[in-house]
């Protein structure tokens, strides 16, 4: 009953508008006084302070400023022109672009929010110019941003690999499949809606207009083959590599293109720190919560009871779905990851699943989890630069939503694809 108490408690809160974090820690606390009493109090500050100063996390606040000079700077313009060349001409090119942007975005930022505000300022706009529905532009803008929560370097992927204690680099291999599956999905949902719609596209193709806009980008292009060439090649970790993310970033845009003043860099500085407050704050209040379960054993009662009642692993995964699924509508992917994972992890290792396939499960779950309302921060985001009801736009969503959904059964029930390139590089 004690997990029931907690969860209705954090609806409750979120219900009547109370910061995610701030319930997370306030249910956390209440929980510890009126379970160990005053004296435990001040290991709450603790708990605190330990859950979020974990090594592996400091790649959030890195990647996320990373993803933030690009937007500041001429980078995210460039990747958008090499889009346009590339796919710009197909039927509904502007769609097509958004999706290319977005994976180029997400193979450096790992932040969907980042990648919403950069590529969607850009291309919502002009999709409206075009035709397109203000509701399809917001739709498709949020959609192709939530790919960064499967592709590497993903921060939700950071979070889960920290709170299991599987390898970072194995998660970021694990989600390249899916993710350009969903890549793939998404782009044949637009070509759908776009013959349906009549949406255009974007000229014809040309080789020498790809070729320049190769040339314009081959240097923002290099970002996520170094990142993710030194993490996979064992040369750097992944929290390094988010130190050299900015790094990179910071040379490119001030020295190679020389379009990134100190004005830029503040405000990039100013704006990741805002998302990171966001993200750490949420860790750091997840951890009382965590913590209080950990010491009560709920998660291994639960595991115990969910056993009892099946050990079908793929009747238990259906249900972890059904459950993350539900946690995405109300929880920033940060939370749901921090409060849950530690709860249903024993359950996952009794019944033989593959933790890095759990793992590839939950950021699916969650990616759909950032199109659901109300706490949707990527279609918010997403609503507020189109101007759109979220509402109407979710409507729309559906379409995508529904691709997101296939990738997911896909990688639930067909473990081989889901972990193949995992195991032909680990064995």
């Amino acid at each position: 009953m004690t997990i029931l108490y907690i969860f209705l408690a954090l609806i409750v809160l979120i219900l009547i508008n109370v910061p995610v974090a701030v319930a997370l820690a306030l249910v956390g606390t209440i929980a510890t006084f009126m379970t160990y009493g005053s004296m435990a109090m001040p290991t709450v500050g603790m708990t605190m302070f330990e859950g979020a100063t974990n090594f592996p996390l400091i790649a959030i606040p890195l990647f996320i400023l990373a993803g933030a000079i690009m937007n500041a700077s001429s980078i995210s313009r460039r990747l958008i022109d090499l889009a346009m060349a590339m796919v710009g001409f197909i039927k509904g090119g502007l769609s097509m672009v958004t999706i290319g942007a977005s994976v180029f975005f997400a193979e450096i930022s790992g932040s969907s929010v980042a990648g919403v505000s950069a590529i969607g300022s850009i291309l919502i706009p002009a999709m409206r110019k075009k035709g397109y529905s203000k509701e399809f532009a917001a739709s498709i803008s949020s959609s192709a941003a939530s790919l960064a929560i499967i592709l590497p370097p993903s921060i939700p992927m950071i979070l889960y690999a920290v709170m299991s204690g599987e390898s970072v680099v194995q998660m970021f291999v694990a989600g390249i499949f899916p993710g350009l599956l969903g890549a793939m999905g998404l782009a044949a949902m637009c070509y759908y809606l776009a013959r349906k719609y009549n949406f255009p596209s974007e000229g014809r193709f040309q080789v020498s207009v790809l070729w320049t806009a190769l040339k314009e980008a081959v240097w923002a292009l290099l970002i996520p083959v170094i990142i993710l060439g030194g993490i996979f090649g064992g040369f750097v970790t992944a929290t390094e590599g988010a130190a050299l993310a900015v790094c990179v970033a910071i040379f490119i845009s001030a020295v190679v293109y020389r379009e990134f003043t100190i004005k830029n860099f503040l405000d990039s500085c100013k704006s990741a720190g805002v998302q990171t407050a966001v993200v750490m704050l949420l860790v750091a209040a997840s951890a009382v919560v965590g913590s209080y379960l950990t010491e009560t054993r709920v998660p291994q009662e639960i595991a115990m009871q969910i056993s009892e009642l099946t050990d079908n692993k793929y009747v238990i995964l259906a249900l972890l779905n059904i459950i993350f699924l539900i946690l995405g509508i109300f929880l920033h992917s940060a939370a749901a990851i921090i409060l849950v994972v530690p709860i249903v992890l024993p359950l996952v290792l009794e019944v033989g699943i593959d933790p890095l396939h759990f793992g590839l499960i939950v950021t699916l779950n969650l990616a759909i989890g950032q199109q659901t309302p109300p706490v949707a921060s990527v279609l918010i985001a997403a609503c507020s630069i189109a101007k759109s009801d979220i509402w109407a736009t979710s409507r729309t969503n559906l379409w995508f939503i529904a691709v997101l959904f296939t990738i997911l059964m896909i990688n639930t029930y067909i473990p081989a694809f889901a972990l193949a390139l995992v195991n032909f590089i680990y064995g």
